[in-house]
């Protein structure tokens, strides 16, 4: 009992960075989905998460060969040779590549003390979504794999490796390709479990935090944030700059985007949101400004 105890108290003490950003999620999501859509996707985004780690160190697919070095198995948490923390990241990965989707599509009403995205339904659930949302979490994969497989040179410790070394500051393309199907599938997961128990009642756990619409991309840009500041300090610094170059472009682009459609929604715009989510901010707020487009 007090070896499970310790490698319980390990799993979090050995990765607090990982259960700190798991618990923005939880925040984020919750108030997004409410208790019961995030509980679900939690458990399901794992199981998807470890079957395709599990598939790709004994079979190669989807990710290639690569490998998982066990030398923490005795201090943390690992299941059938995966470590528990690495597939509970995609979860938090995937909600926040979902939720920066949804900010860069969705129009938004500015109301006193919040931003409210009026998404609907549809939206939530459609193509563009999960094709934005996959490509969003490949760009993380691309910055936070280079510098996990220097993990021996911070406090990640080395856990992992790939049979070849890849193209991609030893990363190779099928990793990536990998990811990209793997982050459709998982959003995919996600706008499935979206589907069912929609209604007029408000979700348990659902509410109205100020700018809560911005806790997905703020969650996003703080992974992105820790692993290339980890990349500058163990002084990789063309790793990091090219990091900086691939997220620059995505970063000002979704700026200019949400700049220009503060507050320029069309009427029927708002009247979808609100008979999708007539519990949303939006509802109770003064008209605004929205235009015809």
């Amino acid at each position: 009992m007090t070896h499970i105890l310790d490698i319980a108290v390990g799993t979090v003490t050995m990765r607090p960075y990982v259960f700190a950003f798991f618990a923005v999620y939880l925040v984020a999501a919750v108030l997004h989905l409410g208790w019961k859509k995030t509980c679900w996707f939690t458990v399901c985004g794992y199981l998807v998460a470890f079957a395709s780690e599990f598939s790709s160190i004994n079979n190669g697919f989807p990710y290639g060969w690569y490998y998982y070095v066990d030398v923490t198995r005795d201090r943390e948490l690992w299941i059938a040779g995966v470590p528990f923390f690495d597939s509970l990241s995609y979860v938090f990965l995937t909600y926040c590549s979902y939720a920066t989707a949804l900010f860069v599509l969705a129009p938004v009403k500015r109301i006193k003390g919040d931003l409210v995205l009026l998404e609907t339904s549809r939206l939530r659930r459609s193509f563009a979504v999960l094709l934005l949302g996959s490509l969003f979490q490949v760009f993380l994969d691309i910055v936070t794999d280079p510098v996990a497989l220097q993990g021996s040179r911070w406090f990640l410790g080395r856990i992992y490796g790939y049979r070849e070394v890849g193209t991609h500051f030893g990363i190779p393309m099928s990793n990536y390709l990998g990811w990209w199907l793997v982050s459709a599938l998982l959003i995919l997961v996600l706008q499935g479990i979206d589907r069912f128990g929609s209604g007029k009642e408000r979700p348990a756990g659902v509410g109205a935090a100020p700018y809560r619409s911005l806790y997905g991309p703020f969650l996003y840009l703080c992974v992105i944030a820790f692993n290339l500041g980890v990349t500058f300090y163990i002084g990789e610094n063309l790793m990091g700059i090219t990091g900086l170059f691939i997220f620059t472009l995505p970063v000002v682009m979704t700026l200019v985007l949400f700049l220009q459609k503060l507050d320029r929604y069309h009427k029927d715009e708002l009247a979808s949101h609100l008979a999708d989510y007539p519990w949303s901010p939006a509802a109770s707020a003064p008209a605004g400004r929205g235009v015809d487009r």
